[in-house]
């Protein structure tokens, strides 16, 4: 153990420097690195395999064995949830920047829905293998709920603007609802094979947007009116 005096004359130790603490930093720094060097291998994987790839097909396809994952992340619903961490802060992270760039709020919703988008369908298959929850893991969904809370958060001074009144009851359910059509409307519109009628990214960020500010009502005609 080091030792370094705060004075010449001898006054009390300022630091204490201890090598078992230098190799055990030293040991997590490297164990780090090797975790996101990892989730980007699964992610490599699970774009190339698919969202329910196994543990085995990562590994091989990682250039690495099944217990090395085992090892890092202790099972699946870990790998997961590491893997959704990364995916869904990115994702928090884009959006959060679309929203900045708009210069009122229709364009705001539109081009974080477009975002959105857009990340998704860079990898459906690591988009969804991110988010999915249905495997019962509590972090997951932790991580996945907050995720949806901040975009919630974001889209709710856009649609306080539409209901014109800042204090509306509305308000307390309208921005969850609203986020639960894009993520609805968005994981279908993924999951459509490509077809000249499917609308890309963009186009289909404004449809949404419409629907949001417009009502259906205005994606469709004519309304029917109360005889027919």
């Amino acid at each position: 153990m080091d030792t370094v005096r705060a004075a010449a004359g001898g006054g009390a130790p300022a630091t204490t420097i201890s090598p078992v603490d230098g190799r055990s930093a030293r040991w997590e720094a490297h164990r780090e690195e090797r975790r996101r060097a990892l989730i980007k291998a699964t992610r490599r994987a699970i774009h190339r395999l698919g969202a329910d790839a196994s543990m085995e097909d990562i590994a091989v396809t990682a250039g690495t064995s099944k217990s090395v994952f085992y090892r890092y992340f202790g099972d699946k619903s870990g790998l997961r949830q590491a893997v959704g961490a990364v995916v869904i802060r990115q994702m928090q992270h884009t959006i959060a920047a679309a929203r900045q760039g708009a210069s009122e709020p229709r364009t705001g919703v539109t081009a974080m829905v477009a975002a959105y988008l857009h990340m998704a369908q860079t990898s459906p298959n690591v988009y969804f293998f991110a988010t999915n929850t249905s495997e019962g893991d509590a972090r997951q969904s932790g991580d996945l709920s907050g995720f949806f809370d901040s975009v919630t958060e974001m889209i709710t001074d856009p649609l306080r603007h539409l209901l014109g009144d800042p204090e509306s009851a509305l308000l307390d359910y309208w921005p969850a609802a609203a986020i639960g059509l894009v993520r609805t409307a968005g994981e279908l519109w993924l999951q459509t094979p490509e077809n000249p009628a499917k609308p890309n990214s963009q186009a289909m960020a404004e449809q949404i947007s419409a629907w949001l500010f417009d009502g259906v009502g205005k994606l469709v005609a004519p309304a029917l009116s109360p005889a027919q």
